[in-house]
Formats: C-alpha cells, structure tokens, sequence
C-alpha cells in the first residue's frame, strides 16, 4: 500500500538503501589534457522543454558571448544569448521548419557583453530576475514537474541544487567545481532571493558542504542519489499544483561569476569517458561544442555511438553532434549491433554485468565491463511485478504502474502514481533493470508530453 504524508520531510542526513551503480569502464582521468577551442558552437532549442523559439538573429550577424540570439515565444522576457563572440554562421530548420541550431563561428578573441558587477546583498529579488533573464542565464533554471523552462510569474516553494553526481562515468564535482566554490556561493546568494536554495551533497567532507544561505542535505546512497529528483522526493516532495526549481551546480557557478564579473562564462570542466575513448579524461570546454573538436578521443574506433551526457539517460548525437547546454560529459561506447547466438542458454556470460543473479558477475563485484549498447531481446509485454523497479528507484511511486499509466494515457492514474514528482532521467535505472526491453524513459516523456497538453 502506498503511504501520503501529509507533511513536510526535512531530514539533512538521508541514506538510500535502493539503487544501482553500473560498473562501466572508461571513468575520466582526474586530469584535464586540453582547452577546447571551438571554431563553431550550436545553440539548440531542443535542448529546453517547452521551448517555442524566437529566433532574434540572421545568417551573417555578429554576436558576443552573452548577446540574445533566441527568445521563448511563450515569454519573450526569457532570452538565449551565445555563449561564445563570432558570427552567425548557419540556422539549421528540419520538418515544417522546425528551429534545430543555431550555429555560430566563434572568433579568436573572445569579447564579452558587460552586465555590470553586482552586490547581490543589495539587490532585490526582482532585480536578481531581471538580471538573469537579460543574460541569458534564467535558462539554467528547470521547474518541476515536467522539466521545462522556469516561469519568470511563479513563485516556486524551493529551488533544488544537487551538489554531486552519481550517474556512470559522471563528471566529478569536486575535480571540476571544487575550485570555484567562491562563485558557487555567489550564485547561491542570488538565487536565495528568489526562494529557500536547498544544496545536497554526498559527504560532509565536500567542498560544497560549507555553502551558506542554503539549507544543507547529507545523501548516502548508490544512483540515482545524485540525481536532484531523487533528492526532492525524499526532502520535500512535489504535490499538485505545486512548483520547484531546480539548477545544475556547473551552471549555479555560471549564473556566480556573472554577478561578480559582470560576464556570461558557461564554460565548464566536461569528462569525456566511456569503454571505446581513448585515455578518458577532461578537457575544458563550451556548451555547443563539436564532438569533432574532441576527435582525439576517439580517432580510428569503427562502430561507436558518442553520447552528450551518461549512458543511462544522455541524448546520442554522433560525431557530427554538439554537447548539450546542461551536460558535462560525453560517453562513447560501442554499438551493440551483433547478435549472441543461444545467448540465453549460456549460463556462464563472465564478461556480463547482472544486476540480479542471474549470471556470475555477483561473485566479483569490484570488476568493471566494457558494455556496449546492446538490449540483448527486444520489447515485449511488462512483467506484472514492481519488484525491478522497488529495488534501484529510492521513491515512493510505483513506477510500473506510471509507466502503464503514461501507455494508456489515463491523466488520473499517471496523477495518482507520481507523475509530478518524476522526469524520465528518474526513471533510467528502472529501464536499465527492465526484463521486457521497454524504453520507460521513452513512455514518461511521452506522458509528461500530454500532462503539458492537457493540463495547460
């Protein structure tokens, strides 16, 4: 039986007792070989959910990094500025002219729009708003439910900030940010000003666990403890009718250094990893970078899929692709296009990872696998248990019963299961773990599709 609270859960040390690590080679090198320099950067409007893009720029205009290039038709205040200085080199448009990329040909020197350095003590929570929306940077903010761009009219109950990640492979926070805790601070004092700044990490040794003007959160736990929509069920979860922000911690020290430098600087450690790179390590970089600028890495590998963000829950892009604004990491792997024959019938399968018992990989449990992206089967009917699921998803929703939900369309039933409190990134461990070879993270996308829809 499912239990409502009908209070507020506010724990600061919270253990997870369900959840998987997938033990996959290919973790980055705590050592950074290169600075990017890009010759082009793609800005991409399906990067946003819930984006109608405006677009404010021509095929040959110059930009600086910072100017706007889109707005979001819905709120025009809300604007999309370059994260680099250069032209416009091309607008990409697919079906009935559908908005993709916005390519830009970065220059040599970078020049910057000056917004001015901020006391952020001073400012008032409109003047924080408005300081964000003209930058470009209120896109870091994601509301919850759904996952789709912050509204500028709202007024959430608290933002969430997930302080680590716990997905395959991630990028490590305190390699990449543990320098820069001074701007982390600063972005937290000014989303301070527009609602109580919640801040999870995994330990209280982080470098992030003495940020002030937030409420700490202490996470024990296996994925998915990192990601922020875990964190939220178990601090304070999302009821009906209620709203929340959520802000990735590369993008917090963003929206920092542009009060205390008066600039947009969105760039970022990124850990590029996985079983088919070559020497996985970090390498500093933009968002909308070209995954040819990163071709070292995987130069002569023959049937590869290059990922923007981990393998559970990251988008496949190829190597003609860019790196997604929200991502800190690119996952290449092998495709898994072969078939085993009578591979069923093998009970032995050494160099298979399980996470049940069903072959010998249990026996060694510090050992890593050079997974590909083979299903081994394909889609079939759900098995009629939630027990898959209970054990690697630490939230209080049946997942099984969602994801039919969402299936069948039943607005109630996806209501009454959890809906609100989910994103499909949420769920990327229950598909990892699915017997029947579904793609759940596929059907909650499509049902939190007709929750925007229908309840509009």
């Amino acid at each position: 039986m499912k239990f409502v609270f009908n209070f507020i859960i506010m724990s600061n040390n919270i253990v997870l007792k369900r959840g998987l690590d997938i033990p996959i080679n290919g973790v980055a090198a705590q050592e950074t070989v290169k600075t990017v320099k890009p010759s082009v950067v793609a800005m991409k409007p399906t990067d946003f959910k819930g984006l109608v893009p405006r677009l404010l720029v021509r095929e040959g205009d110059k930009v600086l990094a910072g100017s706007p290039v889109m707005a979001d038709k819905n709120c025009l205040d809300i604007l999309f500025t370059s994260p680099v200085s250069g032209t416009v080199a091309e607008v990409v448009r697919g079906d009935k002219r559908k908005l993709l990329e916005v390519r830009i040909k970065a220059d040599e020197a970078q020049e910057y729009v000056d917004f001015g350095v901020q006391n952020v003590a001073s400012m008032s929570a409109e003047d924080v708003k408005a300081l964000l929306l003209k930058s470009g940077l209120w896109t870091s903010l994601v509301q919850r439910p759904y996952g789709i761009l912050a509204n500028p009219q709202a007024q959430p109950k608290a933002i969430f900030i997930s302080a680590f990640n716990t997905a395959p492979l991630a990028a490590d926070y305190e390699y990449t940010l543990g320098s820069e805790v001074e701007a982390i601070q600063a972005g937290v004092n000014a989303l301070a000003k527009l609602a109580q700044v919640h801040v999870s990490v995994n330990s209280a040794s982080s470098a992030f666990a003495k940020l002030q003007n937030a409420t700490l959160h202490t996470f024990t736990g296996k994925h998915p403890a990192g990601n922020v929509g875990v964190q939220i069920a178990n601090i304070s979860y999302i009821r009906k009718e209620e709203t929340v922000w959520t802000v990735a911690l590369p993008l917090v020290a963003a929206i920092g250094k542009l009060f205390t430098t008066g600039k947009v600087d969105l760039c970022r450690k990124v850990a590029v990893t996985g079983p088919e790179a070559v020497n996985p390590a970090y390498v500093n970089a933009l968002p909308g970078v070209a995954m040819k600028d990163l071709e070292s890495f995987y130069a002569g590998a023959e049937n590869i899929r290059i990922v923007s963000g981990d393998v559970l829950s990251g988008k496949t892009i190829g190597a003609e692709g860019y790196l997604g604004f929200f991502d800190t990491q690119v996952s290449i792997l092998k495709e898994g296009n072969t078939h085993e024959l009578f591979g069923w019938a093998r009970p032995l399968r050494l160099n298979q990872f399980s996470s049940t018992r069903s072959y010998f990989s249990w026996l060694c449990p510090k050992k890593k696998y050079n997974m590909d992206t083979n299903l081994h089967g394909g889609p079939r009917a759900f098995l009629m248990s939630d027990s898959f699921y209970a054990d690697v998803l630490p939230m209080d929703i049946f997942p099984l019963y969602l994801t039919k939900a969402c299936l069948a369309g039943d607005i109630e039933k996806m209501e009454k299961f959890g809906i609100y409190e989910v994103l499909p990134e949420d769920l990327a461990l229950c598909e990892f773990v699915d017997p029947s070879k579904n793609y759940i993270q596929d059907i909650i996308a499509k049902g939190i599709d007709l929750m925007l829809k229908e309840m509009a």
